[in-house]
């Protein structure tokens, strides 16, 4: 293992204070600086950035954020105005020609809008008609299956379960989320394993493991705060595994910007004591392999017990793995069988191991294979349900987790919907509804749908980015709640609606006061979120607010008084209690400092699968095989940029500066292939489907990076992403595996 990973500057230190300083200076100074005050504290607001969980309150910093957080306030209490008189000067065509930072950071929206396609320009239109025209359309469908509610992780528990509510009572499964795009895999892949899709781990068990393992996940960026258990880790002695394609700044090593000492001296903590560079997808292989190893070099150390008394399947898939060819999982987990052996040796010295991972592992044809074969690995010591062990999907957005707890789900289980009909007296459906992928398949091939999109940025996030924008194109009606301008804005259905909504750092006043909504972090603690600022505007409205006036104008107050449901917050909780018993006494609950957690069934040693045991589960090797000169590429953020937000146009942990359109190469590709760092590049993709995918002008970036692989931002990279390379049990686009090719640009 080569220890080169050393020379990258640290993570965080004084870059990561300078910058946020900017975005601060930047913002409304005194906005932003009153709301990181606030910032995922007891009686504050939860960072609507990632869903990394806070400390305990004796724990938790009076600077309990990191530099993205800060990027995030700063984003939201921006001085600038995505008003009226942006779109009186500007048409949508013109605004399409912007790209994604410019669009994205012209400021907060302030009012509801209606596009006038004879204008080609968004005109202000009242809430009472924006509510009509959704009810109307929603009313009038050919089929309660033509709509679509599409929903963003960032959506708080409240809001998401009346959206669900009115989907189901107008008749409809159709729920895509964004953890269709990212987690979806975990999800199914923990759920067949161990009988249920969340993490087994909380920030006590990082304090007391003796091996971390990190596969496909770039903290450093993506997850800033859970440096911080790293670092601790790091300095107590626990070994921290990282295997990922590129050498990332937060996975070698990192100073903590709120540490004064660390700051004054410079010293940064080491985080990877062992840093494999692997290519993408090959992460499932590289686990078969130390599987193997461990069951033919040290069977011995197997927690048997536990095999026996809480897992089922284990004689056949030992089985199976003995009898794979070494030739072969070399090969396909692209290390050497040295580093093999490295690994293996580590995980078994380790009593107490946690795997954590992010979407290196899930997008991909075989995310799912990947994930149960994770859980196959720590199923073999009893590293579920143990103190200081366990599974660690790292989730990106903040209450992407709750947001499937509390019903968003294309294919929710007959026990929830039963729930649902008798407390709120109606029959839901039952047939599975649309996930993204097949959700854009049919927006695309049937006219006249109606798609919601509750928060997030559908069109850049989505696959294949040609045919999700002929497809939202398609719909008789577009809604976005939203409190930026995006581009999925600019892609309208034939009638087009932007509704303005309240940030997290606001004040929620409805009827009956002050309001808090709920979010659940990735450790499963659900905690309230109560904003301080004073709304930018009077015109726009809470996202329960929102829901519950579109519910109104479709549904009227018959069965459910949506509007009745809103005037107090806690009306919704009591029905999400009424419907999930996990909930008891929420309202009560809540007031806890730190909140509290839900029960997870793996944690307790409770196997809620058909054979009521965890599963050892056999998967078949993948061939990641390309041909010659062909290149796998990954889509990934940069570090000024979260989902499809770009906060700015720099990537300070890889030394980018003021540029988004490139891709990042080894420098022995670049020799191989014939081109000059800095050369333009255009880029085509190879799918099954042989339609032709290509992007242009992206500059050669020399990288270290696994040979034979590269990388590029999304959005910009996502047009090359096919709509038919998706897992086929989690249904999640394959981001982190494109086929590609690279010629001169002209």
């Amino acid at each position: 293992m080569s220890d080169s990973h050393l020379n990258i500057k640290p993570a965080g230190g004084w870059g990561a204070l300078k910058s946020s300083a900017k975005f601060i200076i930047n913002a409304d100074v005194f906005k932003t600086s009153k709301a990181l005050l606030n910032l995922n504290q007891v009686d504050g607001f939860d960072c609507p950035g990632c869903a990394w969980p806070d400390p305990d309150e004796k724990d938790r910093a009076m600077n309990e954020y990191c530099e993205n957080g800060v990027k995030a306030i700063a984003f939201e209490t921006t001085k600038k105005r995505a008003s009226l008189e942006l779109f009186k000067e500007k048409t949508v065509t013109q605004l399409n020609e912007l790209d994604v930072f410019t669009i994205t950071n012209q400021g907060r929206l302030t009012e509801p809008l209606v596009y006038n396609r004879q204008t080609d320009k968004y005109e202000a239109i009242s809430w009472q008609k924006a509510f009509y025209t959704v009810g109307k359309h929603l009313k009038n469908l050919p089929s309660p299956d033509d709509a679509i509610f599409y929903t963003s992780g960032r959506t708080s528990n409240e809001a998401a379960f009346l959206y669900q509510l009115m989907g189901r009572m107008i008749g409809t499964n159709n729920f895509p989320d964004c953890s269709n795009m990212c987690h979806e895999s975990s999800g199914v892949g923990m759920s067949e394993s161990i009988g249920i899709g969340k993490g087994t781990v909380d920030l006590a068990d990082f304090h007391k493991a003796e091996l971390i393992m990190i596969f496909g996940q770039n903290p450093g960026t993506n997850h800033p705060r859970m440096l911080s258990e790293l670092k601790e880790a790091s300095k107590r002695g626990a070994k921290i595994v990282s295997i990922n394609p590129l050498k990332e700044a937060g996975l070698v090593s990192f100073v903590h910007p709120q540490d004064i000492a660390q700051m004054i001296t410079n010293v940064a903590t080491p985080i990877s004591t062992n840093y494999y560079q692997v290519k993408m997808g090959s992460d499932m292989a590289l686990v078969q392999a130390i599987i193997k190893y461990i069951l033919e070099e040290h069977s011995d150390t197997l927690d048997t017990s536990f095999i026996n008394e809480h897992t089922a399947g284990f004689e056949e898939y030992k089985e199976e793995i003995l009898s794979l060819s070494w030739d072969v999982l070399i090969e396909q987990s692209s290390v050497t069988m040295e580093e093999i052996i490295e690994i293996a040796e580590l995980y078994v010295k380790s009593d107490k191991t946690i795997c954590c991972w992010a979407m290196g592992l899930t997008q991909h044809q075989h995310g799912v294979a990947s994930i149960e074969e994770v859980m196959n690995l720590l199923l073999l010591k009893g590293n579920i349900g143990k103190e200081g062990a366990g599974a660690c999907p790292v989730r990106g957005h903040s209450n992407v987790q709750g947001d499937r707890t509390v019903g968003i789900s294309e294919a929710p289980k007959e026990e929830f919907l039963q729930k649902i009909d008798s407390v709120f007296d109606f029959v839901s459906p039952r047939s599975h509804g649309y996930d993204v992928v097949h959700a854009i398949k049919a927006m695309n091939k049937e006219q006249n749908k109606v798609f919601i999109g509750l928060g997030g940025n559908f069109a850049d996030a989505a696959p294949d980015t040609k045919m999700t924008y002929e497809a939202l194109q398609n719909c008789a009606l577009t809604v976005h709640i939203s409190t930026h301008l995006n581009k999925s804005h600019l892609i309208c259905g034939n009638e087009a609606l932007i509704l303005p909504c309240l940030g997290r750092t606001e004040l929620d006043i409805q009827k009956n006061g002050v309001q808090r909504v709920t979010v659940e972090d990735s450790m499963s603690m659900v905690h309230g979120s109560k904003g301080k600022n004073i709304p930018i505007t009077r015109d726009i409205k809470s996202e329960p607010a929102i829901i519950a006036g579109i519910a109104d104008a479709a549904l009227g107050n018959k069965k459910v008084d949506f509007i009745d449901l809103i005037s107090d917050y806690g009306k919704i909780r009591e029905k999400i209690e009424a419907v999930l018993p996990e909930f008891n006494a929420y309202n009560e609950e809540i007031k806890k400092p730190g909140g509290f957690e839900l029960y997870n069934s793996a944690k307790n040693r409770v196997w809620e699968t058909p054979t009521k045991k965890a599963n050892f589960l056999i998967n078949k090797v993948p061939s990641l095989n390309i041909e010659e000169n062909h290149l796998i590429l990954m889509t990934l953020r940069s570090h000024d940029q979260f989902n499809t937000t770009v906060y700015g146009m720099n990537d300070r942990y890889r030394g980018i500066e003021n540029k988004r359109k490139l891709i990042f190469l080894n420098e022995n590709d670049i020799n191989k292939l014939g081109f000059k760092n800095g050369d333009k590049v255009d880029i085509q993709s190879h799918s099954k489907d042989k339609i032709k995918r290509e992007v242009f002008g992206f500059e050669i970036i020399s990288y270290d990076i696994k040979e034979g692989c590269s990388a590029a931002y999304f959005p910009e990279a996502t047009p090359l992403v096919s709509i038919e390379h998706f897992d086929k049990k989690s249904f999640t686009p394959s981001y982190k595996f494109i086929d590609i090719t690279l010629v001169k640009s002209k």
